[in-house]
């Protein structure tokens, strides 16, 4: 089975690989082969770039698991990133622009025909371009929006992750929830993902964001970091100052058991946020309770839910902090109310949102199951590429509603 599993991976790895090389050939043909002339500098740079460009994806891809040095790490992942999202992004626009080439070559022979017929007039015509400079023109006009519409996409994507996430409000009623806790504030933030891009400044514009709220507790529902402790410890300082009457809590992501997840438990202790490791507290006129990510059932500190929600009084509402959605259909066996997670992004960069879709029973916003309501988190950062597009990022003020009230 080990043999066959081996293999399997392989050949994934080698697809992917195959379709990398097909779609940066196909994007030099469009951007570089098609738009400039053999042996010309613009031909010599752009076939450069060509190279180079995917082995610094690569680079930022693999010097994390790697071990490389964090300054190392953080050298190549912005360029790294970047282009995967440029990539992406430039690869769709230039199918696009596949629909446009054969329209605009029409138009050009038709102009073209049109200034060759003979006038009644002896006014002077634009002459015509032949047909090799016709093929160039509409390379070049074709390579050139579809540069600018990829680009600027991934531009706009990136400042509106450098920006800080948006705040959100979303009121959600609770059966069980009592008349005293009508109208409580949970500051809901997941996904945050410090690493060798997003560092100690955005942590600032997170704690900030959410200390204007004035939330009455803060959920920090996993995925705070990509990388260790020693890293990323000073860019997780800012957390110290987030402020809420009933505190912040912390359970883990999958992305903590990638980075050394008893350490950084330890670390958001140190911190002053309380994390719940398939644990329960009673705080203001509910249960809140949290279970680790499923990410650490490779540890053996798996979630476990008999733990986190065994032995309570049945007749008060229990909010859950779990990071994944999948984890759903637990919450419900053991009579959740609401389910706080994040893990998707929304999908984070289009069409990414049909991809989460597949895996994911909510991708954003609240939806419910039986009795039990989920609400998901688009998070208030980003992995990989520092870019959003049509996911942007949010920290979501979630308002507990009593139906005795």
């Amino acid at each position: 089975m080990r043999v066959v599993g081996a293999g399997l991976a392989v050949l994934a790895v080698t697809a992917v690989l195959a379709l990398l090389v097909a779609v940066h050939r196909y994007v030099w043909r469009r951007l570089v082969g098609d738009t400039t002339r053999q042996g010309s500098p613009w031909r010599r740079a752009g076939t450069i770039a060509a190279y180079a460009l995917p082995l610094l994806s690569v680079g930022a891809l693999v010097a994390g698991p790697a071990g490389a040095p964090f300054p190392v790490q953080r050298a190549l992942a912005w360029p790294g990133y970047l282009w995967l999202a440029a990539l992406l992004y430039l690869t769709l626009a230039l199918l696009v622009g596949e629909a446009v080439r054969p329209l605009l070559r029409r138009w050009l022979a038709r102009r073209a025909a049109a200034g060759a017929a003979p006038e009644p007039a002896p006014e002077p015509v634009a002459p015509a371009l032949s047909a090799p400079s016709r093929r160039l023109f509409v390379a070049r006009a074709v390579g050139g929006g579809a540069a600018v519409a990829g680009l600027g996409t991934v531009g706009y994507g990136t400042y509106g992750v450098l920006r800080g996430p948006r705040v959100k409000r979303v009121t959600v009623p609770l059966a069980r929830l009592p008349r005293s806790a009508h109208g409580f504030r949970i500051a809901v933030v997941s996904d945050i993902h410090l690493g060798p891009i997003l560092g100690r400044s955005h942590t600032q514009r997170v704690v900030d964001a959410v200390n204007r709220t004035r939330p009455d507790l803060i959920a920090v529902v996993g995925d705070l970091v990509d990388g260790s402790v020693a890293d990323l410890g000073p860019a997780a300082e800012p957390l110290a100052g987030l402020r809420a009457r009933h505190g912040a809590f912390f359970v883990t992501g999958n992305h903590e058991y990638y980075s050394g997840a008893a350490q950084w438990v330890d670390h958001v202790r140190e911190l002053g946020l309380h994390p719940l490791e398939n644990a329960r507290v009673e705080t203001g006129g509910f249960d809140l309770a949290g279970v680790n990510d499923i990410a650490g059932e490779s540890e053996g500190q798996g979630p476990d839910f008999a733990r986190a929600l065994g032995d309570r009084d049945p007749a008060r509402a229990v909010v859950l902090m779990a990071h994944q959605p999948v984890v759903i259909d637990e919450a419900v066996e053991h009579g959740v109310d609401l389910q706080l997670s994040g893990h998707t992004h929304g999908g984070q960069l289009w069409p990414g949102n049909y991809v989460a879709e597949l895996s994911n029973p909510t991708v954003a916003g609240l939806e419910r199951y039986g009795d039990t309501q989920l609400y998901v988190t688009r998070g208030a950062g980003a992995w990989g590429p520092p870019v959003r597009v049509g996911a942007p990022s949010d920290i979501t003020v979630v308002e507990l509603a009593s139906r005795q009230a």
